[in-house]
């Protein structure tokens, strides 16, 4: 049964029991965080990595299922003529910029070379899925911003008219262009940008639905199989899932999946083909920064899984399978 969000007048709800406090305390973990050997940066500059603008600037095709992996969870998702921006991301992960986790490699794309975009997508008000800087930037243009209920008051504060922010709780839909349909659909996690907001507005996955392709966008979500089943029983089979499959650990394993989880989370969806996100940007957890690709591929090769894994930049056609650029593997061994 499709239910909308839960809210108990204060804050947003998960439809089963979350947690979000690491089990051992805070205390610990931060010892943890200073005192473990993991390679959770790179061991030298990534990149630099380009998109082809002029090749972006060209109208998209009526039957184009093409994504550019921007880092983390930032995609552009061209599908059948359309284009849109998820989780737009082009400063730190942090409340300031002079602190806090950097890019592990500049934005391939200047905010300024951004071509015409039909929608940017917004799973959730995070620091490393809402950037500030780049929103005031949109705010200047006219694109329209989909997010979960709550998310627009950001937008708004940031100078985007209240005209073009479209707020959606789980399972509402709207129509874009005639043509295309979003859907808000359920994820599991929290949001938050300060110590006193804490689920004050709602998280979301999203359905993207094209004449001829279908597109879902995890934004963040920790196990939740049976919320991904519906998902794919209402919207499946999809064409592409763009799923988190970093920044895990046992300490926050009831808000992010993981690899396995992810795999797990493909399946459910009916997915086709997976993109692996949230990964290989920001230096967010204890593993090592290619632990969650590496542990992917594992995955994938047991359960016959197809996976796109482009370059950061890299336009690639999702009609055409599977593909690996390797890009971690050739810049760990410059």
């Amino acid at each position: 049964m499709q239910t909308p969000s839960r809210f108990n007048g204060k804050k947003y709800l998960n439809t089963i029991a979350t947690s979000v406090s690491p089990p051992n305390g805070y205390s610990r973990m931060l010892q943890r965080w200073l005192m473990g050997k993991e390679i959770r940066t790179p061991q030298q500059q990534l990149g630099p990595f380009a998109v082809d603008v002029a090749a972006l600037a060209e109208p998209v095709p009526a039957s184009a299922l093409r994504v550019t992996w921007l880092g983390h969870s930032s995609v552009l998702l061209e599908i059948d003529g359309k284009r849109f921006l998820t989780d737009p991301v082009w400063s730190r992960a942090s409340p300031v910029g002079f602190a806090g986790p950097k890019r592990f490699f500049a934005m391939p794309l200047p905010l300024t070379s951004l071509p015409a975009l039909d929608g940017i997508i917004i799973s959730h008000d995070h620091y490393d899925h809402l950037d500030e800087a780049a929103v005031r930037a949109f705010a200047r243009t006219n694109v329209p911003f989909y997010c979960p209920l709550g998310v627009g008051a950001h937008l708004r504060r940031w100078g985007v008219a209240a005209s073009r922010v479209t707020e959606l709780d789980w399972w509402q839909h709207i129509e874009v262009g005639g043509t295309h349909t979003l859907v808000a659909t359920p994820a599991r996690h929290f949001s938050g940008r300060g110590m006193l907001d804490r689920d004050s507005t709602l998280w979301a996955s999203w359905v993207v639905l094209g004449p001829q392709h279908r597109a879902f966008f995890g934004g963040d979500s920790g196990p939740f199989e049976a919320g991904f089943r519906e998902i794919g029983a209402a919207y499946g089979p999809f064409d592409l899932t763009m799923l988190e499959v970093g920044a895990y650990d046992e300490n926050w394993a009831d808000i992010h999946m993981g690899p396995d989880h992810a795999a797990a989370a493909h399946q459910a969806l009916r997915g086709r083909l997976l993109l692996p996100l949230h990964w290989g940007t920001f230096n967010l957890a204890f593993h090592s920064w290619t632990e969650p690709i590496e542990r992917l591929q594992t995955i994938a090769a047991a359960q016959h899984l197809a996976l796109l894994l482009p370059q950061p930049g890299q336009r690639v056609d999702a009609r055409s399978g599977a593909a690996n650029s390797r890009w971690w593997h050739e810049q760990s061994t410059l």
